[in-house]
């Protein structure tokens, strides 16, 4: 179907007249789309794998709750592990812990009976681990204990381990850890432990969930109850899966895996206030404490080990960002040095020197009068320690970093390689109040060729400073697109992977200028998800999935006639792009020469394109594999009750003397792969 130009607003009179949102379509669809490749003909530099970069910050429940296998929160028994708002948040969700506090319970742990009243004590001050711990009082004759909603991945395994610290006080000395159904007396799982030591000491238990007791995203409670009039001082509890690997959620593991992601970021707005030595050394000795940047829980469990624990089993190298907030050049350095004993893959890994330091969100940020200096100060520690390092200084996003970009490049030569960027957009901020969803949609579906730009001109100011000049180039270490908006694409729906998509095909076309991209994130965002246990994906996941795995490196000449349009006031970050076209098409050899990929994103918001693909320079065994993500929405998600409902589809097609016929689905992805003959 014909595409006509449209107004996408209504405009209100108070509105002045030169702000308006509308979509101008510039070249119409065709009946049939071309598309010419040259397989002989080279488009472009080599792609480096590093543009299929991830990124993983403690955020939501990407680590804890997450990645990080345990089940239990706030396990330490610690006060102040959430913020005022997130707090506010969990009282919302369960009313009920408003009460427990009361009775001197730390959330999120309740009373197993809340008719007993107060028969709780905190102490301070001689805990097992961190700084508190919790007197439990027994009622002769009655069930006391606590207890604290879980979600157990039963659909994997029955079988779990956990542990607690506990000091005995007075009465019987017995103590028993079970699972049940939420809210119930039933008792599904058992272990009885012999709590009798009057010093601290650390008690183990395995528990067995029958089959058909539980259900996948039913939720149970996790309880430890007392004998008698037993008292107890406890402290420090762990209950994992009996699966996971050294902590991590195999679930998860196994689809970060198949990303083949070359590189994980482990950064973002808790660095500038991140100490490394909070997560090293034994787990239960690490001190549990706020994570000021996002207001919840830093367990310190998933610490610099566990982290490289995780890249190793996935293949990817690891990126951590240095705190130039409230750390020191040697407290750098001395990471730096940790890290490189620890990763005996390789030397020469990447550092980024801070995040997202013109953000007065982050702690200690610097002054754009102190930036240089602090830059310098950190660059020359870490290459004191490790000459081979790479280093990312910290840049501005690509649409505002003239003047911040300009004071890092004051700096001496070698003082970094790469200057950061992070384009964390909402889709729906619109230079014009009241767009439709359908103009935001083809707007932000647009952002991609609208950075292009942007970033072609921040090369060229590096370019301008002899002391940088082909020697420093481009990281985009954070990219994320947010729809504030039902029916408007975000980074969790079909449209979010429309503009995934759409940016790799912009980073495969200016991979010499930005070599590093760390998609955001890893774990949730645009990643992978958990939920009551259960892990899923974004669509966004599998579009990154049909790239990375492609390892196409050798980019070879593209023409693509499918129609065109041009948006006027649209995202607000980069309200004006011109000829955006409807079929974004790249392709790309692998290393060895004996794969073709072709990546297309229709952006079309109502039409099937066919189109006619033309091969040259190539000669196929004849059969084309195709791979399509699309939905029957942009609004499409997965989630835990459905986890599979938006994920790509495995067809094929024949190819006749370098010729095939494809018709690109709207609003989708799609990747065509020819073997040679």
């Amino acid at each position: 179907m014909q595409r006509t130009a449209r107004l996408a607003l209504a405009l209100p009179l108070f509105v002045s007249a030169s702000i308006y949102a509308q979509i101008t379509v510039t070249q119409p669809i065709p009946a049939k789309a071309t598309i010419q490749i040259d397989a002989s003909k080279s488009a472009g530099a080599e792609i480096p794998r590093t543009i299929f970069g991830s990124f993983l910050e403690p955020i939501g429940n990407s680590t804890y709750n997450g990645l990080w296998a345990e089940i239990l929160q706030n396990p330490s028994l610690e006060a102040g592990m959430w913020s005022a708002g997130n707090v506010g948040w969990m009282l919302r969700e369960e009313p009920q812990l408003a009460r427990a506090s009361e009775l001197g319970l730390p959330l999120p742990w309740e009373p197993l009976n809340y008719g007993q009243g107060n028969r709780y004590e905190l102490r301070y001050g001689h805990a097992a681990n961190t700084w508190r711990s919790l007197v439990i009082i027994g009622v002769p004759g009655q069930p006391t204990g606590i207890r604290q909603r879980v979600y157990l991945p039963v659909h994997r395994t029955l079988d779990y381990t956990g542990s607690f610290y506990a000091r005995h006080l007075s009465g019987p000395a017995g103590l028993t850890v079970s699972i049940r159904p939420r809210n119930g007396s039933e008792v599904l799982a058992s272990a009885h432990v012999d709590a009798a030591s009057t010093d601290w000491a650390k008690y183990s238990f395995d528990l067995h969930v029958p089959e058909g007791k539980l259900h996948r995203l039913d939720p149970a409670d996790f309880v430890l109850e007392l004998e008698g009039d037993e008292r107890v001082e406890v402290d420090e509890f762990s209950l994992m899966p009996a699966d996971a690997l050294d902590g991590l959620d195999p679930d998860e593991v196994a689809m970060a895996k198949a990303m083949e992601t070359p590189l994980v970021r482990f950064g973002g707005n808790f660095t500038s206030g991140y100490h490394w030595r909070d997560g090293i050394g034994p787990r239960n000795k690490r001190v549990s404490m706020l994570n000021v940047a996002w207001g919840i829980p830093e367990y310190n469990t998933f610490g610099t080990d566990e982290f490289l624990h995780f890249c190793d089993l996935i293949g990817a190298d690891p990126q951590f960002a240095l705190n130039l907030g409230s750390g020191t050049p040697e407290e750098a350095a001395d990471w730096v040095k940790y890290i490189n004993e620890h990763w005996k893959k390789h030397s020469g890994l990447t550092w980024e020197l801070g995040n997202e330091l013109w953000g007065n969100w982050n702690t200690g940020w610097p002054t754009l009068e102190q930036l240089a200096a602090r830059t310098l100060a950190y660059s020359n520690a870490i290459h004191a320690v490790d000459p081979q390092a790479k280093l990312i200084a910290t840049g501005q996003d690509a649409d505002n970093y003239e003047k911040w970009n300009a004071t890092q490049l004051a700096n001496p030569a070698g003082t970094f390689d790469y200057l950061s960027t992070h384009f964390v957009v909402t889709n729906t901020d619109t230079r014009t109040p009241h767009a439709s969803n359908d103009f935001i949609t083809e707007a932000a579906f647009a952002l991609p060729l609208g950075l292009e730009t942007r970033l072609k001109a921040m090369q060229q100011q590096i370019n301008q400073n002899p002391a940088f000049r082909d020697k420093a180039h481009i990281a985009f270490t954070e990219w994320l697109f947010i729809g504030n908006r039902p029916g408007t694409p975000s980074f969790t729906n079909m449209g979010g992977a429309i503009d995934t998509g759409g940016f790799f095909n912009m980073l495969m076309r200016n991979s010499s200028i930005v070599p590093i991209s760390d998609m955001t994130g890893i774990m949730e965002f645009a990643g992978i998800w958990k939920k009551r246990s259960q892990v899923y994906a974004a669509p966004g996941y599998y579009v990154f999935r049909m790239y990375s795995s492609a390892h196409a490196s050798r980019p070879v000449s593209v023409e693509a006639s499918s129609g065109s349009y041009s948006v006027q006031n649209g995202v607000g970050r980069i309200p004006d792009i011109p000829n955006v076209p409807y079929l974004d098409v790249v392709a790309a050899l692998n290393d060895a020469g004996d794969a073709l990929n072709v990546f297309v994103v229709n952006r079309s918001l109502n039409t099937d394109i066919p189109a006619s693909i033309h091969v040259a320079g190539f000669a196929s065994d004849g059969k084309a594999e195709v791979e399509t993500l699309r939905g029957d929405s942009i609004a499409d998600e997965n989630s835990e009750d459905d986890p599979e409902h938006v994920v790509p589809v495995q067809t094929g097609d024949r190819v006749t003397g370098g010729a095939m016929e494809h018709v690109f689905p709207h609003e989708s992805v799609t990747r065509i792969v020819l073997r040679r003959k």
